[in-house]
């Protein structure tokens, strides 16, 4: 059994009247978990208010609030690929992440995470991820070293000052009839949970990709995220008609089998740059993974 030794936030929307109890919501939120297995957590305390106290199966649910627990897995798979540290500072770590490895626990993953591998490395248990990319995607992510400076570096994200620059090998089954495209539209959640796609509404996704190179039936392109939204630059690039090589969500999803380590997301985050928010040097940082045509 692993248990992960940081705990995972769920929020407790306002549902409206009647409310569930503790117990259907777990249910309902995470189907892939058995009842028994939440009773087990709540029973033995490991569900708990945003005071640290314990919540039982008669405690009220609480719209707009959060609740704290710990993750359980039987037996968690092994990712045998290694992250890059290639910056630290007082303030900020930057690492490069492998294919396959998530960033935080999620699914299956406990322990195989960037972030509880970075604390163990380090022997810093206040590490905190300021950017995430999918479980699938390597390449660069930057880390909070220090809590009294998170904030600043999370600030500088949410206000859209940092430049990302990413890579991808798609399917390209035509002629180039131009080499640039400014994609703009509306993504939302979509079905099942963990699954994005795009919808009638106002703009909230924005990418600039450009073609770099072409080989037979594929090619290469630099993408670069204006927004924020998850799985945004492989549904952009899926909607143009270049899906990802290996994309295993999007156009479609495929059926769930476990991972071909031969057969990774052909997707890299490349390239960040920013104005450091503490130092006020410009930053500028590379990932030295290659995506190969």
């Amino acid at each position: 059994m692993g248990i992960s030794v940081g705990s995972s936030i769920v929020s407790l929307p306002d549902m409206g009247k009647p409310y569930p109890t503790l117990l259907a919501f777990f249910v309902g939120r995470f189907p892939k978990i058995a009842e028994q297995i939440w009773v087990e957590r709540i029973s033995t305390g490991k569900v708990l208010t945003e005071e640290g106290h314990p919540v039982s199966l008669d405690t009220p649910y609480t719209p707009n609030s959060r609740l704290f627990y710990f993750r359980e897995v039987e037996e968690e798979p092994v990712i045998p690929f290694q992250e890059q540290i290639l910056f630290t500072s007082d303030h900020l770590l930057v690492a490069c992440k492998p294919h396959f490895l998530p960033v935080i626990p999620g699914g299956p993953y406990v322990h195989e995470t960037l972030i509880n591998r970075l604390k163990e490395t380090t022997g810093n248990p206040f590490l905190s991820p300021i950017n995430r990319i999918d479980r699938g995607t390597a390449g660069l992510v930057l880390i909070s070293v220090n809590k009294d400076t998170r904030g600043l570096y999370q600030q500088m994200f949410m206000g859209g000052l940092v430049r990302k620059t990413y890579e991808a090998i798609a399917e390209f089954p035509c002629n180039p009839k131009q080499t640039e495209w400014k994609v703009e539209n509306r993504i939302e959640k979509g079905e099942p949970w963990f699954r994005m796609t795009t919808r009638e509404g106002p703009v909230n996704a924005r990418s600039l990709i450009r073609l770099i190179e072409v080989k037979g039936s594929r090619a290469r392109f630099q993408l670069f995220p204006i927004s924020g939204k998850k799985h945004q630059l492989r549904i952009h690039l899926s909607g143009l008609g270049f899906p990802i090589v290996n994309d295993r969500y999007y156009p479609r999803l495929l059926q769930e089998m476990p991972d071909d380590f031969n057969r990774p997301l052909q997707l890299l985050s490349r390239k960040i740059e920013f104005l450091d928010p503490v130092s006020g040097v410009e930053m500028s940082f590379e990932s030295p993974r290659n995506l190969l045509l």
